[in-house]
């Protein structure tokens, strides 16, 4: 007999009925063996893919991506420096309103950078390279590369290249920076993608490879890019970090190279179709006397180029007797570089220890921005200093000029160069003093410039400014010994004409070597200017220069890391004897708070209290003090979580009594230091396998802790004694 059902019961069951049939309709789909064929298809389609490695397909993605944003970034620039070039033009002669346009263009736009910047993210001023070197090495700073910071950067720097030479400020710091930040997104997409968990040895490869990108995208240069890279950002590189930097830093390079040609070509075909009307600058051109282009907002064939043009076309670019004026312009290069880089570190702390200028940059970034911008568009001004100064050439101009075939010294006396076009060393010769002093009075006062324009808080480069200063130096010296040798030297045959820009190319990778402590530059000039004539003496001033410069100061970016006091090791410098017989039981923490793996509630509550530590170290007894193991915090607060406190009332008891070694997950001890290890092994450990904290033992015994306070102490204590 059937019973009825309740009326609730009745219209539970018709819900769950017709909820079952919706599902069941929603569930099904047509074709069901032709759906299932094709995500056969996908499956195998992405296997074949993926079997070379899903890492390759996105360090594509980041070498495509990146030399498209660096290109697009260069057009912008390129425009808006065209625009200021018509404005200051088209004022007249106005004094005063050339002034002000020369001056409050560059800073209003500075000042925007800093702002924009600073209130999105504190991390976008600088450079950016001295924390990617931190993360490198291990060492997490939160929230540095997250992708937010991405178009603050860009901004920021756009408008900082956008001022031209009156900042003398550049883009390859910054734009390793965004590549980093474009990696390390791209590495989430790839655990997305292949839905793997996320490996921090994917993570660091994918950052090494955009340090190359970042390099090669802006020079077009993938070779020294991978070797500036890696020279400049950490001693220790992997085999596998080389090929993959490289192959992600030839994509970036041959997308640059393919963008600037295409951009060649629409510039030709619209000079082509129609006749330009009256003459405007080219961005890249000085005020009112280069090449003329239709308009600032045609495409500008000339103004995109990653390489900087050389005719260095000659069978004997240099004699041998040439190589002791290289040793000269090297010891020079490294002597102004250890000035340089003294000054400037100074200077840094000079800036955040003055109370007005600290109180400014803590508070006010922008006004601090507009008083050194003012000062420096004042100084260039070129109706003042600034035509003793070239100031009319923008940063590429100034390397174009200096790489010129030509010798100066030469063609100043001869009237009929002045008529020649595009003549860029014009800009040098000024009537009331000769290219020597103009030359000379440019690396006194950038000099200073360039170091007080380090100090502001907006995102820019460092690396253009000195390996154009650097290309002044030889360039100065270059015109110097054509002077004295006007029919050239030679130690056997006929005579060698001395060629200035020669020794402009080995200055350039000379300072910019040294400064950096990278030997790599020397190959760099030759890729971005397409001459391999002074490869030999180019190297031969880069190591000469760096051979002085490592010996006396640290690079430009190791200072940086000293002056931010970021939680970096310092390189060791000292080849004495004595700092190889340092051992690690002179500088290890003694005072180590560990547990047994008997210990209870009571003892992981004082452990936890004790220290803030990650890790604690885990013995076999307290009567018995060897090395076990580590357990970690997070496991420590579990297990306090859930045991019962020794004095808890009765009725909040959580479980019974249990011991560290029965409940919590000890993890085995992979590298442990003896107290008879050196203080060089040590070092060397931490940099190749980023470490953090190692314990030390005797016997088997645990006697100490080192971290990597402790290692940075004893390397500017005992290693590098002051």
């Amino acid at each position: 007999m059937e019973r009825a059902l309740p009326e609730g019961a009745r219209g539970e069951k018709e819900e769950k009925e017709e909820e079952r049939v919706l599902v069941s309709e929603h569930s099904w789909r047509p074709c069901p063996t032709a759906r299932r064929r094709l995500r056969g298809c996908l499956e195998w389609v992405k296997r074949q893919l993926f079997r070379v490695g899903e890492d390759w397909y996105f360090l594509f993605i980041l070498g495509v991506l990146m030399a498209t944003i660096s290109f697009t970034m260069d057009i912008i620039v390129a425009r808006l420096y065209a625009a200021h070039t018509w404005l200051y033009r088209e004022i007249g002669d106005i004094g005063v309103l050339k002034y002000l346009s020369w001056t409050l263009y560059p800073t209003a736009l500075a000042a925007f950078s800093t702002g924009f910047s600073q209130s999105i993210t504190p991390h976008s001023g600088g450079s950016g390279i001295p924390e990617l070197k931190t993360i490198l090495m291990g060492v997490v700073l939160e929230d540095y590369l997250a992708i937010q910071n991405f178009g603050a950067k860009v901004v920021g720097l756009t408008c900082t290249l956008v001022c031209g030479s009156t900042l003398f400020l550049g883009k390859v710091g910054p734009y390793v920076h965004l590549s980093a930040m474009a990696a390390a997104y791209l590495g989430k997409m790839r655990t997305t993608v292949t839905r793997e968990y996320e490996n921090k040895f994917k993570q660091h490869e994918m950052l090494v490879a955009a340090q190359a990108v970042g390099v090669a995208t802006v020079f077009g240069a993938p070779i020294s890019g991978v070797l500036f890279s890696i020279e400049v950002m950490s001693s220790h590189f992997a085999v596998r970090d080389y090929w993959r930097g490289f192959f992600a830093a030839t994509c970036g390079a041959f997308m640059f190279r393919l963008l600037a040609v295409f951009n060649s070509e629409q510039g030709k075909a619209v000079w082509a179709g129609c006749t330009p009307p009256s003459p405007l600058p080219s961005p890249c051109g000085i005020f009112g006397v280069l090449t003329p282009t239709p308009s600032f907002l045609s495409p500008l064939p000339e103004t995109i180029a990653a390489v900087f043009k050389s005719d260095l076309q000659i069978d004997f670019p240099f004699d041998l007797l040439e190589t002791f004026f290289f040793v000269i312009l090297g010891t020079i290069c490294g002597i102004v570089a250890c000035a340089y880089l003294f000054c400037q570190r100074w200077t840094m702390v000079a800036v955040k220890k003055n109370w007005l200028t600290a109180k400014l940059l803590a508070t006010d970034k922008p006004v601090y921005t507009v008083l050194v911008v003012l000062l420096l568009a004042s100084i260039t001004f070129p109706p003042g200093l600034g035509q003793f100064m070239a100031s009319r050439l923008t940063m590429k101009e100034y390397l174009t000029s200096l790489f010129d075939n030509r010798t100066w010294g030469a063609l100043a006396p001869n009237a009929s160069g002045m008529a020649k076009p595009g003549g860029l060393w014009q800009e040098w010769d000024h009537p009331s003093a000769t290219i020597y002093g103009t030359l000379t009075f440019f690396l006194l006062m950038k000099f200073w410039m360039l170091i007080l324009a380090t100090t502001l808080p907006l995102p820019a480069g460092y690396f253009m400014p000195i390996f154009i200063y650097g290309a002044a130096i030889g360039r100065l010296m270059g015109e110097v010994v054509a002077l004295l040798f006007p029919r050239g030297l030679h130690s056997e045959g006929p005579p060698r004409p001395i060629i200035p820009a020669g020794y402009a190319l080995a200055g350039a990778a000379a300072f910019a070597g040294s400064v950096t402590h990278a030997v790599s530059t020397a190959l760099l000039v030759c890729e971005a200017t397409g001459h391999l004539g002074h490869i030999l003496p180019t190297v031969l001033a880069v190591l000469v220069a760096n051979a002085i410069s490592q010996k006396n100061q640290p690079s430009f970016y190791d200072a940086g890391i000293i002056v931010k006091k970021l939680p970096y090791l310092p390189p060791i410098r000292s080849r004495h004897i004595a700092s190889y017989r340092v051992a690690v039981e002179e500088f290890m923490e003694r005072q180590v708070v560990a547990l047994a793996k008997g210990d209870g509630f009571q003892e992981v509550l004082v452990a936890l209290d004790a220290s803030a530590d990650t890790e604690y170290p885990v013995v076999e007894s307290r009567g018995s003090p060897t090395l076990v193991g580590t357990v970690s915090r997070s496991q420590l607060v579990t297990f306090l979580q859930s045991h019962e406190h020794p004095q808890a009332p009765q009725g909040e008891k959580l479980a019974t009594v249990g011991t560290l070694g029965d409940d919590c997950a000890i993890e085995p001890i992979m590298l442990q230091f003896s107290p008879w290890t050196s203080l060089h092994q040590a070092y060397h450990l931490f940099q190749l396998l980023k470490l953090q904290r190692v314990f030390v033992t005797r016997s088997g015994e645990l006697v100490g802790a080192v971290s990597r306070a402790e290692l940075r102490r004893a390397i500017e204590e005992l290693a590098n004694p002051k």
